[in-house]
């Protein structure tokens, strides 16, 4: 196979087409469409008045085993 970008991309494409359908290809493709914003920004502003503790805590209280009564 030649290792030119377009003729790797045009067999990728034919094998997506062949295995997973139109359809298929599609859904595929759009997981790698280019997102929007500053990820790093948002997560930081989001999470800006989340302590370690605050964390552990969450992390304790999930693992507590669910009681029946």
């Amino acid at each position: 196979m030649s290792s030119n970008i377009s003729t790797i991309r045009q067999t990728g494409l034919s094998a997506l087409a062949r295995e997973l359908g139109a359809t298929g290809t599609v859904l595929f493709i759009r997981q790698f469409e280019d997102g929007y914003g500053n990820y790093t920004e948002e997560r930081n502003e989001t999470l800006k008045d989340i302590t370690l503790d605050d964390i552990v805590s969450s992390i304790r209280e999930r693992k507590k085993p669910e009681t029946t009564d």
